[in-house]
């Protein structure tokens, strides 16, 4: 399996310094900041409209935008733990993350970006693993380390530790919910400083932010991103390695799963994948064959909105309260595609994009994976 040779163009280092601020900047996550740069081309354009575009959607408090100064003391202090931030766009940031809708803007990194580079595995499952899956875990890793393939997980309790560890050696990647100087759980202090030193360490969240518990969905959907194929060792009926998964199909990924015991309910989640169709994995053989058979693509592309440097059209036509209106009147708490919103209120794509992006801005709705979008609803 070859590993992929496609290299982005060099960022500008100005438009790398207006990436960071627009992340940073509030209201703005990773799927609204995708729609940003579609919209605009680029950061640098985008920040310079982000005020007049929250105005439209009703903000009336100033909309908070990190200066440069703010933006430089990330650096350092990613700097000072011994990581760095990789932006998407940047010849280092992994490929087939990039791929995936609400991408992660920013990453902190520690470690080695090569191993982005190389076939990959993501592997997770229960904190509460039992005795039998820690050590197939752990030899499964150390088998498909033999076979150059890295092992990704999210350094929890139990599988995600196995994995790692028997990963070490030939190579892993860690992908934590809080930042990347901190470590959790305690008792992988020693683990997250290997890998930090021998394989790679990432994070979304900022340095020095401790990891609650909306973090991990969001972690998660980078595991998944990082890898063709998502395999589940043992997994609860509610397990968030289960979330894992989901977002490794909605990515267009494979799912895999080991089959257990039905009388374990540690098994009940990864059963049931199983039973919806998950790849049956009894040894690495059966992941290495589900790889050479085109599950892992060689050289995936790229997106081009990340690497681009030409500014995409803008939309300019007015739009009037009364479109407002029929946009937000549909929207509630539960996401909705943005199709259907297109089909409910009559209105030509663009205009509801625009009602949308503005909306989002002045911190009245939210955009969702999927292509889909809700109101928000702010406490009095």
């Amino acid at each position: 399996m070859a590993r992929g040779t496609q290299t982005p163009a060099v960022l500008d280092p100005a438009e790398r310094l207006a990436r960071l601020r627009l992340i940073r900047t509030e209201n703005v996550g990773p799927v609204t900041f995708q729609h940003l740069l579609v919209r605009f081309g680029s950061a640098r354009a985008a920040l310079e409209k982000l005020p007049e575009l929250a105005r439209r959607g009703g903000r009336r408090a100033k909309l908070k935008i990190p200066a440069l100064r703010d933006i430089e003391e990330e650096i350092a202090a990613n700097e000072q733990a011994g990581a760095r931030l990789l932006v998407i766009g940047e010849p280092d940031y992994p490929a087939l993350l990039a791929e995936i809708e609400g991408a992660p803007a920013a990453l902190s990194l520690r470690g080695h970006p090569h191993l982005f580079l190389e076939p990959s595995v993501a592997v997770v499952g229960a904190r509460n693993a039992s005795g039998n899956a820690i050590r197939f875990t752990e030899k499964l890793a150390r088998d498909l380390g033999e076979h150059g393939v890295v092992v990704v997980s999210g350094l929890a309790r139990g599988i995600d530790t196995a994995a790692h560890r028997g990963a070490l050696e030939s190579g892993t990647v860690a992908v934590v919910a809080g930042g990347a100087d901190v470590i959790y759980p305690p008792e992988n202090a020693e683990l997250h400083t290997r890998i930090a030193a021998e394989g790679a360490l990432l994070a979304e969240a900022p340095i020095g932010t401790r990891p609650l518990a909306r973090h991990f969905p969001a972690r998660n959907r980078i595991i998944a991103g990082l890898t063709r194929a998502t395999l589940v060792v043992e997994a609860a009926k509610r397990s968030g390695s289960l979330i894992t998964a989901r977002f490794a199909a909605d990515q267009g990924r494979e799912v895999c799963a080991v089959p257990g015991s039905p009388l374990d309910p540690r098994c009940a989640g990864s059963n049931g994948l199983l039973r919806d169709g998950a790849h049956l994995i009894e040894r690495a053989e059966d992941i290495l064959v589900l790889l050479l058979r085109g599950g892992v693509r060689e050289d995936p592309p790229l997106s081009d909105l990340f690497g681009s440097t030409e500014f995409a059209p803008q939309f300019t036509e007015e739009i009037d309260d009364k479109a407002r209106d029929r946009v937000m009147t549909i929207l509630d708490a539960t996401p909705l595609a943005v199709d259907e919103i297109i089909r409910r209120c009559q209105l030509s794509p663009p205009v509801v994009l625009t009602i949308l992006l503005e909306a989002e801005l002045a911190g009245e709705a939210e955009r969702h994976p999927g292509n889909r979008a809700a109101r928000r609803y702010n406490p009095p």
